[in-house]
């Protein structure tokens, strides 16, 4: 299947509570590559855990003062969720009549899902490989329904599924904490990290995979392995050590969402500047600079539900005149 990937786009959380003006801005920001905006200002079930507890299939969750707790029902917080991600895709429905390019979407990554969801008894998921294997199971059936909904409403689309991660580097060192906080839970196999991953990007058949992470140290040659078609970053956090993971991954024609704009409020340098480091990184690794356009996706730092309106504003738009700096002067 052939795709055209588009020159900028945002990471996923905006601020407010308005889902038509965050679709409004959104569409308006990247009309080749607009995506469903997160809007977590409006309380749980809107915030990333919550939205993708509401996708999960049989599997039901709760807020409890410590977090989201799995339960045996579906109830207010998972109608609540449920309510608010239909809202969300009857705005962007609005906004994409006839259009026609990549759209994202954006759930939570098994891992990140299993650290953040309490058991009954208030332990993490992570602490139990059997109900990490129950979670990935349902998210993949939620994330298949959820596409098929997505297709359904704005049928031009050629979709992008993302998986936000940032969690994995943790479940991967043994660096999540437990309920108490005194201790911490066993790192999770690699094999098995990377399996459970390669079946949830799986579910994505007519589209590609993109994981985000705004930890350091993105595991790049894992997610590479599990099947990811890109990779979304903080680029303020690599360092010369991940040098040879994205030249890698770059020549095996893994796209790269560099995020190089600020996710909150402050100022923005010229559009030229904020891809600075992108050109930089191209040179130190000896890369053709015609594939700059081709290979990356210019997008905020992480998401931007702790910016201003305004500043949202301005940080999309800047990413996308950034994105048109890359592409007009690769060099």
């Amino acid at each position: 299947m052939s795709f055209t990937w588009g020159p900028a786009t945002g990471v996923g959380s905006m601020p407010g509570d308005d889902a038509r003006e965050a679709a409004k801005t959104v569409t308006g920001s990247f009309e080749d590559f607009p995506f469903l905006p997160e809007l977590p200002a409006r309380g749980p079930g809107a915030d990333m855990i919550g939205r993708t507890a509401g996708m999960l299939v049989e599997l039901y969750a709760r807020v409890e003062p410590s977090g989201w707790r799995i339960g045996d029902r579906p109830g207010r917080d998972t109608k609540r969720a449920r309510s608010w991600l239909g809202e969300d895709l009857d705005a962007l429905e609005e906004f994409t009549q006839g259009y026609e390019g990549p759209l994202k979407v954006q759930a939570v990554g098994p891992w990140t899902l299993a650290a953040a969801l309490e058991l009954r008894g208030g332990e993490a998921a992570l602490s139990d490989l059997g109900a990490c294997r129950d979670l990935a199971g349902s998210l993949a059936e939620g994330l298949r329904t959820h596409l098929d909904e997505v297709r359904r409403r704005v049928p031009g689309a050629q979709i992008v599924l993302q998986l936000d991660e940032p969690s994995l580097i943790a479940v991967l060192r043994g660096q999540v904490r437990s309920a108490s906080g005194y201790r911490t839970h066993r790192a999770v196999d690699r094999q098995r990290v990377e399996a459970t991953l390669r079946d949830v990007v799986g579910v994505h058949t007519d589209g590609p995979v993109v994981v985000h992470s705004c930890a350091p140290d993105v595991p790049f040659a894992l997610l590479r392995r599990a099947g990811a078609a890109a990779m979304s970053f903080d680029f303020s956090l690599l360092t010369e050590r991940d040098d040879d993971a994205i030249g890698e991954a770059v020549e095996g024609g893994t796209r790269l969402f560099a995020g190089v704009v600020p996710g909150t409020d402050g100022p923005l340098s010229d559009p030229a500047g904020s891809v600075m480091g992108v050109r930089t990184l191209w040179r130190r690794l000896g890369l053709h600079p015609g594939l700059l356009a081709e290979a990356v996706t210019v997008t905020p730092t992480c998401g931007l539900a702790g910016a201003s309106p305004e500043y949202a504003r301005r940080a999309l738009a800047h990413c996308a005149r950034a994105a048109r700096s890359l592409a007009d002067n690769p060099e």
